[in-house]
């Protein structure tokens, strides 16, 4: 019989692993080792650490990767003026993904709980992320509608830039990414 789930936070060691799972659920080139370490250096205040995995007999089953406030782009798909409390107080949910066997077993879940209570001790009210709509069977919106999260706009061809000018393979456009993503936040109080 298979062991229980267990979680705990991402380190360096697990990058590989962590790459793997997200380019194989979110298309190739989605993580390298620069953008990974970027990700879990902005997801490190002091003893706070936002970044999570899942895994269960040593196999990586899911990953949560959330930076902290301040340490991530305002960019041109965020509408701060909609959001419910300021940027100071809320992280970003950058990515998470799910090994197929898997999905259904609540690891999602959990692993955003991990986070979200990590991101309270920074002061966190809310966390916003940028859902993938086009997932398959639009799986992404579904979770993250299901923890309490909110849509405040769509934003068309989100990661286009990263397709064309840093190789990023979508696995639905079967190339050139034209996926819209839905901006949304999960206020911390809703869950």
């Amino acid at each position: 019989m298979a062991g229980s789930v267990t979680y705990r936070e991402i380190t360096a060691a697990d990058s590989a692993a962590v790459i793997d799972l997200a380019n194989r659920v979110h298309g190739d080139n989605y993580l390298n080792d620069a953008s990974l370490q970027q990700l879990l250096d902005g997801g490190s205040v002091g003893d706070i650490k936002l970044n999570w995995l899942a895994e269960r007999d040593g196999e990586v089953l899911g990953i949560r990767l959330t930076l902290a406030p301040g340490q991530w782009p305002i960019d041109d798909a965020c509408t701060p003026e909609q959001w419910p409390v300021p940027a100071t107080q809320m992280c970003y949910f950058k990515c998470a993904a799910v090994a197929e066997e898997a999905r259904g077993l609540g690891v999602g879940r959990q692993l955003l709980m991990k986070s979200i209570a990590e991101a309270k001790r920074l002061g966190c009210t809310a966390g916003l992320a940028h859902i993938w709509l086009q997932s398959p069977g639009n799986s992404a919106y579904e979770y993250f509608s299901r923890c309490g999260g909110k849509l405040i706009t769509r934003h068309p061809d989100r990661w286009l830039q990263a397709s064309i000018e840093d190789g990023y393979y979508c696995p639905v456009c079967d190339g050139t990414c034209r996926c819209e993503a839905g901006e949304m936040v999960l206020l911390f109080e809703d869950i």
